[in-house]
């Protein structure tokens, strides 16, 4: 995937203090609101940018910026058992923000929370199609067991936010945890502030503070951080992506898609799923609406991932054809003239309304009836995920996805099998390829992600795959960061240097 910047010359209004050379505190402008500051919600990109190893840690960590693999966090070491279970050492002389000392009891409290039911905990959805038991072994010793094994545990555990023992099982307001930032502000609305912590285990961090700040259009953060009123957007529009003493771009693991509710006519028909395939123009879009070096999609995960299917072509673009099916699976008596409803979430990305706008032609060239409607995030999950509404309508989520951990077993059961929470049909080939899957190792591991991946994609249709996304940040010349393609869904601010 080609890196590039449309390279143009604005002069930047902010200067380097003096008074803040080497440390001070930063203003960071973001798309979305954040409706929630709850650690196990962290894996959602609009907490997660805010929270995530900020003020709430993992045991383990994957390291995208180094290419070092998956690093010790909280945990120091882990190694695996002769029974498949996975032994985690815990790291000595942490505290937590409210000055209790962290140990296993946390640990596993954290995980028990995430797992219960008195919650909807978004990294649950992770730890689908499986059983996972977490035991104290001592202070600083933990053991998870699951059924079936789970070769790549450690990797799931850096989605697992560690919080008190003392937390409640509800949801909580100020998140609690072992990072370098305490919450001491939150403005629903207006803004929310990090302070950094004195009794930290780790490094300090130069960010001595950070105001997270935010507006809608990508343009706005792009003139703020130009103007001096904010350090860092992490997304522009590759349109304000013009200087490149501040602006660059970055690979990105996020996957543009539109999932299909296959529950509902006329979307339970295959015929009508591919028309839908093949009404929309997805390479007009490049260099248009969506950045000219992303790439068109045919698995809601992005090329670096294990099992990756090169072999799955795009679907071709063929207004014809798509009438062709819809008219013959109305001669089969399908109501292909229901009304569709596409949901989608304001500021998703950049440009998110002009592209839905567009796709809706597009398909209403087709033949479809297609309605559009914008959501805010707290809504848009209501559509996106289990239990699904009663009485619904046919409906279509736009939706982006993040993987960035490099495996499929973080996106397959929870979008694709019957009992995951966002996924939108049932098929029994389906259940069994991802269960197989993510008990295999090495090289049957990624036959089997493969096989899923074409079948998925052939044969079932689960969903339109639209595009692997490229990201453009801003970052203020007082500032050394470069994202990552983790920045869509977790901001360090422990990774940006203070000029």
């Amino acid at each position: 995937m080609r890196k590039t910047l449309i390279l143009g010359a604005l002069m930047l209004g902010s200067a380097l203090s003096p008074a803040f050379a080497g440390s001070g505190p930063v203003k960071i402008v973001l798309a979305e609101e954040a409706d929630l500051l709850e650690p196990c919600m962290a894996t959602r990109s609009n907490i997660g940018r805010v929270i995530m190893q900020n003020v709430s840690e993992t045991l383990t960590e994957l390291d995208v910026r180094n290419d070092k693999g998956l690093m010790p966090r909280l945990a120091e070491k882990w190694e695996q058992n002769a029974d498949g279970s996975w032994r985690f050492h815990l790291r000595q002389g942490v505290k937590f923000s409210d000055g209790s000392t962290f140990d296993a009891k946390d640990v596993k409290h954290s995980f028990d929370r995430i797992m219960s039911d008195k919650n909807a905990c978004e990294s649950r959805r992770y730890f689908g199609g499986m059983t996972v038991a977490a035991n104290v072994v001592d202070d600083h010793t933990i053991e998870f067991k699951a059924d079936p094994v789970q070769p790549i545990l450690p990797l799931l555990m850096s989605l697992v936010t560690i919080v008190p023992e003392e937390t409640p099982l509800e949801f909580v307001r100020e998140p609690v945890g072992t990072g370098p930032f305490k919450l001491t502000n939150w403005t629903p609305g207006q803004q929310i502030v990090l302070t950094s912590r004195d009794d930290y285990w780790g490094d300090k961090p130069q960010v001595t503070e950070a105001t997270y700040l935010f507006r809608a259009d990508p343009a706005v953060r792009a003139a703020m951080v130009q103007a001096g009123e904010a350090d860092l957007s992490p997304s522009i529009s590759q349109l304000d992506a013009t200087n490149p003493a501040t602006d660059f771009s970055y690979l990105d693991s996020e996957t543009v898609y539109l999932r299909i509710d296959h529950n509902i006519e006329p979307l339970n028909d295959v015929r009508v799923r591919r028309a839908l395939n093949m009404a929309i123009d997805r390479q007009a879009f490049l260099g248009t609406l969506v950045p000219a070096s992303a790439l068109l999609a045919t698995a809601i995960v992005p090329p670096p991932t294990l099992g990756w299917n090169p072999d799955v072509k795009v679907p071709a673009f063929d207004t014809e054809g798509a009438k062709k099916l819809l008219e013959e699976a109305k001669a089969d008596g399908v109501k292909v003239d229901t009304p569709i409803t596409i949901i989608a979430r304001s500021a998703n990305f950049p440009n998110v309304t002009e592209i839905m706008e567009a796709i809706q032609a597009q398909l209403q060239e087709a033949g479809f009836k297609i309605e559009l409607k914008f959501v805010e995030v707290a809504e848009h999950e209501g559509y996106y995920s289990k239990p699904f509404k009663e009485g619904r309508g046919p409906q279509i989520v736009a939706a982006m996805h993040d993987n960035s951990k490099g495996d499929p077993s973080f996106s397959m059961f929870f979008k694709y099998a019957s009992e995951g929470t966002q996924s939108g049909f049932s098929d029994p080939k389906v259940d069994d390829l991802i269960k197989r899957a993510s008990a295999a190792v090495g090289d049957e591991r990624a036959k089997l992600w493969s096989e899923l991946i074409a079948y998925l994609h052939d044969d079932v249709v689960a969903d339109v795959l639209l595009f692997h996304m490229v990201g453009f940040s801003r970052v203020s010349e007082r500032l050394e960061f470069k994202p990552t393609m983790a920045t869509n869904s977790m901001l360090q601010l422990s990774e940006i240097t203070i000029k």
